[in-house]
């Protein structure tokens, strides 16, 4: 990894929301969405190893960490919302079609800016999407998430995490938190993810389950899409999507390193793959 370049922080006015995002590096625009409630900070390790070669973009998805609602929000229409949040963030960012790389739910998100705006969009590489749709059983997927947020609503966040690693079957959880008591940034930082979580089962889940990629339009489209899978994370729900995807718009999956979070435990050598798939 090469000396961090300066990273600079922008917010971008929506409608009903005001997005955060960072830029670093220099070169054609590099685009990174976060799934689930992650937030920009999932992408900064490998940032550091990409920043030579593309002007990285980082965000924090509407509703999540720095990226305050100002105004209602349509839980049904998050994954159609979000994608024109990424349309307006890009359009403000670059004039030239951009490289984009999503993560999890966001690669969901990414499938529905390429369909709407494939203009906006060189290269897409969704890592790991949940694609419900495209599994053997949707129905019985999106019971199985149904229960997840009623979980959640009744008994809370733990136990319907419970329920969402058996759905998912993701086998590496978080790393265990550091030994002693938790620093005042360390506490406001476990804050800040419950509420993206609270956020994120509250509002986003089931948008994303229920949400139908137009697979013909992303065939027809002008846009490169290449899905990624974990290689690691071979037989879990996520890794099935991102293969499903592939066989869907008769394109072979691309290998990379580690699991679902690869980019993050396998930083390195997932940039190096990510270059090579973008360079293709």
């Amino acid at each position: 990894m090469n000396t961090p370049v300066t990273v600079k922080t922008e917010t971008l006015k929506v409608p009903g929301a005001t997005l955060y995002y960072e830029v670093r590096g220099s070169g054609p625009v590099l685009l990174m969405m976060p799934g689930g409630p992650a937030d920009a900070g999932a992408f900064r390790r490998i940032a550091g190893y990409l920043e030579s070669d593309y002007t990285v973009v980082t965000y924090d998805p509407r509703g999540l960490s720095h990226s305050p609602l100002d105004g209602p929000i349509q839980d049904e229409r998050i994954v159609q919302t979000a994608a024109d949040d990424v349309h307006r963030l890009l359009a403000a960012i670059t004039k030239e079609p951009a490289f984009v790389f999503a993560s999890s739910g966001g690669a969901v998100i990414a499938l529905e800016l390429v369909a709407r705006h494939p203009e906006q969009v060189r290269t897409l590489v969704p890592h790991e999407p949940p694609a419900l749709a495209l599994l053997p059983d949707p129905s019985r997927e999106r019971a199985a998430s149904a229960e997840i947020v009623q979980t959640y609503r009744t008994a809370g966040i733990g136990p319907a995490m419970g329920k969402f690693m058996a759905q998912t079957r993701i086998r590496t959880g978080p790393p265990p938190p550091p030994p002693g008591e938790p620093t005042p940034e360390m506490r406001e930082g476990m804050a800040q993810m419950q509420r993206n979580m609270d956020f994120w089962l509250g509002h986003s889940f089931m948008a994303i389950a229920n949400y139908e990629p137009d697979v013909a339009a992303l065939k027809a489209g002008p846009v490169r899409i290449i899905p990624a899978v974990g290689k690691d994370s071979r037989g879990e729900l996520a890794n099935d999507g991102g293969l499903a995807l592939a066989k869907r718009l008769g394109v072979e999956a691309a290998e990379f390193p580690g699991a679902h979070g690869g980019f993050e435990s396998h930083a390195p050598e997932f940039a190096v793959k990510l270059r090579e798939v973008l360079s293709s």
